[in-house]
């Protein structure tokens, strides 16, 4: 099989395509809710009603389930809410902080290749990175993004230690995509305990600002869609946030 450094992360979509939608979200969005639109847009996606989208988000502190859970690395199920998401991937965290990206794209418009496009979302996140100087490396074992801490312990077989910086969890319907990434720019890392962040208890995790960068959310929000554009197109600035409206 070949290995996620060996795929091309071009996904362009077909020419004629219109831009991406590119949406930031004020304030903190609740999960339900944000998962109600997802679910919502991505039909209308499908159906040809709506354009992709690239939503932007913060949450209220959270956990979320992916489908590969495992109930034991839930280690403090009463220190947030706790979601079941539909999600790929197992448990994380979502809170202020945190810049959450949900990634509504037609894949019928671009390659219908799942491994492919998650090798994309992490060159996207890569190249978001590099931007502040930071290198950010895929492991092909885990999914996301994780950066080598030869300021830390080493590992037992004296390999660098390293943290895990942003997270993936995809879900397709229709070869349409929702949910998508999350990177930490300055969250509580302390919040991480509940949990085991996606079932990895040999590594640890690491924000922008934990690096000793200070990095906001509106300068990571720069980043992202520059990087974005070079990976997945064009995008359009959306001229509103979504609404309750937009949700139901």
């Amino acid at each position: 099989m070949t290995l996620r450094d060996e795929i091309s992360t071009t996904f362009l979509p077909t020419a004629g395509s219109r831009p991406v939608e590119w949406r930031i979200e004020p304030g903190l969005t609740g999960y339900t809710e944000a998962v109600a639109f997802m679910e919502a847009r991505a039909a209308a996606i499908r159906d040809g009603v709506e354009d992709e989208l690239v939503w932007l988000v913060e949450h209220p502190p959270l956990y979320t389930a992916g489908t590969s859970a495992n109930a034991a690395d839930l280690v403090d199920p009463d220190r947030f809410p706790v979601f079941a998401s539909g999600r790929g991937g197992e448990y994380t965290y979502h809170g202020p902080g945190q810049r959450v990206a949900y990634v509504m794209l037609d894949l019928k418009r671009r390659r219908e290749d799942v491994r492919a496009f998650v090798a994309a979302l992490e060159a996207w996140i890569i190249a978001t990175l590099a931007a502040f100087n930071v290198r950010g490396e895929r492991r092909e074992d885990r999914v996301g993004v994780w950066v080598v801490r030869p300021d830390r312990a080493t590992q037992p077989d004296d390999r660098p230690a390293e943290d895990k910086i942003a997270a993936i969890g995809i879900r397709l319907r229709r070869w349409v995509s929702f949910h998508g990434i999350a990177i930490n720019v300055d969250p509580d890392l302390t919040h991480f305990d509940g949990i085991v962040p996606c079932g990895v208890t040999e590594h640890g995790v690491t924000s922008l600002v934990d690096l000793g960068l200070p990095v906001t959310l509106t300068d990571l929000d720069v980043a992202l869609r520059r990087a974005f554009a070079e990976v997945f197109g064009d995008v359009a600035i959306a001229d509103r946030p979504a609404t309750p409206s937009d949700v139901a």
